[in-house]
Order: C-alpha cells, then structure tokens, then sequence
C-alpha cells in the first residue's frame, strides 16, 4: 500500500467465477501482488456533506495495514468509472477513526470483503468475495483493453459501487443488515 494521489480509472463487474478469472490471469502471466485478505472499511460523513457532494471518505484496515482515502465525485467515460482519488497509509486505524470522531465525523456505513490483487501492466485488478457476492475490479489507464483480456465486456460493467450495491439489495431484501457485512464478522 503506498500514498497516492490522482485520477482513479475503474471498471467493475458482478457474478465473477473468480476461479476462472484467477486462471485467466495466471495464462496471461499477470503478477499476483497480494493474497486474498479480510478488508473492513468504514465510511465517514458529517451531517451528509460528504455524501452530498458526491464524496467518500473511508477508513480501511486490511491484512497490510490501514489507509484514509477520499474519493471526489465520479463521471463515467463511457462505462469506466473516473474520479480524484487522495489515499495515505495509517499507522493505527483506530486512532485514525477516533482523530475523525474528534472532527464531528461518524461512521455512517460499514463494508466488508475479501480482497485479492493481480497486475497486468499497468492495471490493478482486485478480486472481491463480499456478502453480497463476487467481483472484480479493473483499476488504471488500461482497465478497459485489459479486462477486455480477461473476458469481460466493458460495456456491461457496474456502475454502482458498493455501497449503491448493498443498498439495492438491502431494498430487494429488508431483513438483510444495515451494514454489508459477512454474518460471522458483525
């Protein structure tokens, strides 16, 4: 993980038999850079003016550590998702959130996930198992030629992102939990 700041480029994609996908990558001889780990990540408003904006700021703790990432509003070109993306690596994840508790923010939305990262060039492309399913990620300048390698159309990526995602499924299924968390991991 490594502080970075710029454009974000993403393409996503649902339903992924990641076992084919992670085969396909091996044929391809992209480089896997970091196994599949546990991902919790907190949201972060206050009184909606982040998400008003169209802004997310969220607290991540994974296997390798934790970051603070703010992601301005998107655009789409064409089906790729674009938007101004700040991430800085946290040296403790619980005194990050208290630091944003003492600012007035608060954690309005939780999510999980099981995460894995592969290479291809210049592209990160991210393998996701969440409660509500698996899928990739095609992250960087190339997202499009690349997963196009991997087999997917780019035209039929989603749009939506988690978050959009798990509320959706919460409307299609209200005894769900508020949060997209996996049941042995509330």
């Amino acid at each position: 993980m490594a502080n970075r700041s710029g454009l974000e480029r993403e393409l996503k994609f649902a339903g992924v038999e990641l076992d084919a996908l992670r085969q396909r990558l091996v044929e391809l001889s992209a480089e896997r850079v970091a196994a599949g780990s546990f991902e919790e990540n907190w949201v972060f408003d206050r009184d909606g003016e982040i998400e008003d904006s169209g802004c997310i700021l969220r607290l991540r703790k994974d296997g390798r550590g934790a970051s603070l990432t703010f992601k301005g509003p998107q655009s789409f070109e064409g089906r790729v998702r674009v938007r101004q993306e700040h991430e800085t690596e946290v040296g403790d994840a619980e005194a990050a959130r208290a630091l944003l508790e003492g600012l007035g923010y608060a954690v309005v939305k939780r999510y999980q996930k099981v995460r894995e990262e592969w290479r291809l060039g210049s592209v990160l492309i991210a393998l996701d198992h969440t409660p509500i399913g698996d899928f990739a990620e095609f992250e960087g300048e190339a997202a499009d030629r690349v997963a196009s390698r991997c087999g997917f159309e780019p035209e039929e990526a989603e749009r939506r992102s988690y978050l959009r995602l798990y509320a959706d499924h919460v409307g299609d299924h209200p005894d769900a939990p508020d949060d997209m968390v996996f049941p042995d991991r509330e």
